[in-house]
């Protein structure tokens, strides 16, 4: 799948499904890639990730994605809403980034302007392994760059129709850690706000999908996705390496002694 399939298929608001890397172990990226997610995700914020490993993480999934059954592309959650990082990111061959911590329509332009070249936006030109993957021309690679925007804050729950509304965002979406927090929760997952975050996370896929953009979030595990899915996200995420990891290696220990 190539770049510009994945934007046209985001903004189609087709139904995908991806995968959550936060390990700077391109291996681990690449047999990701390989069972056929339609994107995987590197964490250049809270992953064990820097720049040299997002280069190599996005090399590994493209690696990983032409010798499995279906395309995969590679994202990047940028650390912040700055020009650098997610021009970075997209210079080292990401086909989108999702941006954290998006408060308004103004935070939603900014990350606009930092993805997009002159004269939509101000990123600067040094493409390096993108014009290997999109191509060298400007308005090529704005037209094929995915722009998501993070709601996780009260003031961007606040705002959400505004975000949505505002023009060259491709989706939202919905950190569930951090946007339980900002409900009240005394840690993530906390099941004394479980009410009021189901209606947060049903008010933002119905708000995306009036504003016709592509509306994602962060899942746990396939079960969870699958439901999300049915719910009217358009896109959704599972798990991560290091949970799984983790889980794997708990259960198996569990088994051996029990």
């Amino acid at each position: 799948m190539s770049a510009n399939d994945f934007a046209r298929r985001v903004r189609a608001r087709e139904k995908l499904v991806g995968y959550w890397i936060t390990l700077d172990v391109p291996p681990v990226a690449e047999r990701i890639a390989r069972l056929g997610y339609d994107y995987v995700v590197l964490d250049g914020q809270h992953g064990l990730i820097g720049y040299q490993g997002l280069m190599t993480g996005l090399l590994a999934i493209d690696a990983g994605s032409a010798i499995g059954p279906r395309p995969s592309v590679g994202l990047v959650r940028v650390e912040a809403n700055e020009t650098t990082p997610i021009g970075r990111a997209l210079d080292a061959g990401a086909t989108g980034v999702i941006v954290p911590l998006i408060d308004s329509a103004d935070d939603v332009a900014r990350a606009v302007r930092s993805a997009k070249y002159p004269p939509v936006g101000v990123r600067s030109f040094g493409p390096m392994r993108a014009s290997l993957r999109i191509g060298p021309v400007p308005a090529d690679s704005n037209d094929a760059t995915v722009v998501l925007a993070m709601i996780e804050t009260p003031l961007g729950l606040k705002n959400v129709a505004e975000i949505c509304a505002t023009p060259g965002l491709d989706g939202v979406y919905v950190g569930p850690s951090d946007l339980g927090l900002a409900l009240g929760a005394r840690f993530p997952g906390d099941p004394e706000i479980e009410g009021p975050f189901e209606e947060a996370v049903e008010l933002i896929a119905r708000t995306a999908q009036e504003a016709g953009i592509a509306a994602g979030i962060h899942t746990f595990d396939g079960e969870s996705a699958k439901r999300r899915l049915e719910q009217g996200y358009t896109f959704a995420t599972v798990a991560s390496d290091l949970s799984h990891l983790e889980a794997s290696a708990a259960a198996h220990l569990d088994t051996a002694r029990s």
